[in-house]
């Protein structure tokens, strides 16, 4: 009785009930572990706190096991490195992809997940140390223990979390109810969405829609109630709590009617905008001043997430020069003692934003072009050095591109950048060029790792490797990074023929 009258605040009217089908329940995906009656007893916000806070937690209690383990005052000696790590992993750590269902992140890929992101951690957590000259402020036993053991308990209590949230979201009594206006693919993605994730505590009831049986899609026929001017009474009925309505939001009669006549009732009422007709990259709500806009086309580094960008490559870019200084030592002599001219390269390319900036390579040509006209490399070119090629094989010419990681002007991974002549030419004839340079170019990238790699002497060799480029922007993560870097160290030790 109590939530009739919130559905029928203000109404002033009685409604008769109407005998409503109920939707065909072998449409609703199964394990979505809702009880027909209940829900889970945290809302939404709750739940996501919870799975925020947990890897945090277990990290610094981690950290206080090993320090009181060792007999180490922890106040005075590793206050500071606590709380550092706490406001670190409340960022890098997302879930570590363990609230999802089991057969599709198994349990090795957790763990895999879980120790990259403590190594990006501990090597932010290394690289503030030496900036801040306090990385042997810290006794060395029980530090070395923690970043051993940690990964561990980290996997060991996410699991616990995922089983107990799910325990509680099966067995609560305080389950929303939804209904989506709108019996379209874009109405059908996000009951998907919605009863994938049982963290949510949704049901939808199902779907209104103003067409005939036989103008539905076949696997939506049997799960619409009803037309879109009974959604009221439903609701009212019902008391159903959400209303998501995924038509296009157009001044259309039947919309504006529909939302005129919601005003009676306290469901929160939603609209699904379908941005799927743009060519998304990074889409997502901001605002300006309070006024709410939709990015449609953006760089995928903003705000934290442009912060573990940098430090990795920070990070990254420092181990593997420390590492290959002494190759580096030995191609540069190797370049002076094999052919006349500068060791290193340094020509003119466009980086984040389309701005110019100057990319430095060893020398594996007789030339230095960098004008209006610039050649590509090809197969048995005369340009190329004796040395030079075998440079170019294996990769080495790019080595000094580390150099201009540390400097800002690329990242490890990205869109390769190409001379400034050919991107003027090419950003005329492919569309969706220059949308690669919203992000800094990088050492290597999504397309050279799947074979695009060397010279492109076709359009459509170059349409490609832009499409990967775009495809690594509207999908970067970290792990993405990891991954590539990881297919790069194979690429290299295993010859390439698109490399001459």
């Amino acid at each position: 009785m109590k939530k009739t009258v919130k559905n029928r605040v203000n109404s002033g009217k009685t409604h008769e009930s109407k005998p409503w089908s109920e939707p065909n329940r072998s449409f609703f995906l199964p394990n979505a572990n809702l009880t027909e009656h209940g829900a889970s007893t945290l809302d939404t916000g709750s739940v996501a706190l919870i799975k925020w806070l947990i890897c945090p937690i277990v990290i610094v209690a981690s950290l206080f096991g090993c320090v009181l383990y060792y007999d180490q005052n922890f106040k005075e000696d590793f206050l500071s490195l606590a709380i550092v790590s706490f406001l670190l992993a409340s960022h890098i750590f997302d879930e570590a992809n363990l609230y999802r269902q089991q057969e599709k992140f198994p349990l090795f890929q957790a763990f895999y997940g879980i120790l990259l992101k403590w190594a990006l951690l501990v090597g932010c957590l290394w690289v503030l140390g030496v900036v801040t000259g306090q990385t042997g402020q810290f006794p060395h036993k029980p530090l070395l223990a923690w970043i051993a053991i940690t990964p561990l308990p980290l996997l060991v209590f996410n699991l616990l979390a995922r089983q107990v949230l799910r325990s509680m979201v099966s067995k609560g009594k305080n389950q929303r109810t939804a209904i989506i206006v709108g019996a379209n693919p874009l109405g059908y993605d996000l009951f998907g969405k919605i009863n994938n994730d049982a963290y949510l505590g949704i049901k939808v009831l199902g779907f209104f829609d103003d067409r005939s049986q036989v103008r539905l899609p076949l696997d939506m026929q049997e799960s619409v109630i009803g037309p879109m001017d009974a959604v009221t009474p439903y609701v009212w009925e019902h008391n159903v709590d959400l209303v998501y309505i995924s038509l296009p939001m157009l001044p259309h009669p039947r919309v504006l009617n529909l939302m005129d006549a919601l005003r009676d009732s306290t469901a929160s009422v939603y609209f699904v905008p379908d941005m799927f007709m743009f060519d998304l990259i990074n889409a997502r709500f901001d605002h300006v001043n309070g006024v709410p806009v939709v990015s449609i086309r953006d760089t995928p580094y903003f705000g934290v997430r442009g912060l573990i960008k940098r430090l990795s490559d920070i990070v990254i870019a420092s181990v593997i020069l420390t590492l290959i200084s002494p190759v580096m030592l030995v191609i540069a002599a190797g370049i002076k003692l094999t052919s006349r001219g500068p060791v290193l390269f340094k020509q003119r390319r466009y980086g984040l934003d389309g701005e110019e900036i100057r990319v430095y390579k060893f020398r594996s040509m007789t030339v230095a072009e960098d004008g209006d006209q610039v050649v590509q490399a090809k197969k048995n070119d005369q340009r190329v050095t004796p040395f030079g090629k075998f440079l170019r094989r294996t990769s080495l010419d790019e080595l000094p591109q580390f150099i201009n990681v540390l400097q800002g002007c690329m990242s490890v991974v990205g869109p390769r950048p190409h001379a400034v002549a050919h991107n003027e030419m090419y950003r005329k004839v492919i569309k969706g060029y220059m949308i690669r340079h919203k992000v800094k170019p990088g050492v290597t990238g999504w397309a050279q790792v799947n074979g695009l790699r060397g010279e492109t002497e076709t359009l459509d060799k170059m349409a490609a490797r832009v499409e990967y480029d775009l495809e690594y922007i509207r999908n970067w993560s970290l792990m993405l990074d990891l991954w590539i870097i990881l297919k790069t160290v194979r690429v290299v030790f295993v010859s390439d023929k698109n490399a001459f």
